[in-house]
């Protein structure tokens, strides 16, 4: 099964392609954007990287992958539902885990918690999932609210290792999920 494209009234989600790198591009380029992953820019050698691995994500299990957002034809950013990747999170198979980063100026206008509810309804109905879970910063309130407004749940704080801890990071990570009977519960 390859990789859907999947409407909100909104947002049209196309899988990521190469014709979205210079949008990659400018979205890690901002500081703020990338506040609570790096805690700096990303270069554009650093950005070519991780947009192969982005790709790459689609290929490791059947119709999960990385989404680019358009609105009216525009990107505003990416979405994410790809298969666990650490031994903490996990069974790989019937899980996935969701994420999505967006320009800064479209924050605060409904688009992040859209693109999210949209992939949760594709991993639970289309997809057949068990279960999705998002992680970020503990002090990440922004995110941790979008990830309140689609249903999901907190789950626990947990201590990653960084390199370069940034400010915060102290306080931890915080994992939030919903199952797929809870899904379905709600809608």
């Amino acid at each position: 099964m390859s990789q859907a494209t999947l409407r909100t009234d909104r947002i049209e989600l196309v899988p990521l392609s190469d014709e979205h790198l210079e949008h990659e591009i400018e979205l890690d380029a901002d500081p703020e954007v990338m506040r609570y992953l790096t805690g700096r820019a990303r270069t554009r050698e650093e950005v070519e990287e991780f947009h192969r691995g982005r790709l790459a994500a689609a290929e490791r299990v059947p119709g999960l992958g990385f989404w680019a957002g358009l609105v009216d034809g525009r990107f505003v950013g990416w979405w994410i539902l790809e298969p666990p990747s650490r031994a903490d999170q996990g069974p790989v198979e019937g899980q996935a885990e969701l994420g999505y980063r967006l320009l800064r100026r479209y924050w605060r206008q409904g688009l992040a918690s859209e693109g999210a509810r949209e992939l949760l309804r594709h991993g639970f109905e289309d997809l057949g999932l068990t279960r999705v879970f998002a992680e970020t910063m503990a002090v990440n309130t922004a995110s941790r609210a979008t990830m309140t407004a689609i249903g999901m749940r907190y789950v626990r704080t947990f201590h990653a290792d960084w390199e370069e801890p940034l400010p915060g990071s102290d306080l931890g990570e915080v994992e939030y999920a919903i199952t797929r009977e809870q899904w379905l519960a709600a809608h």
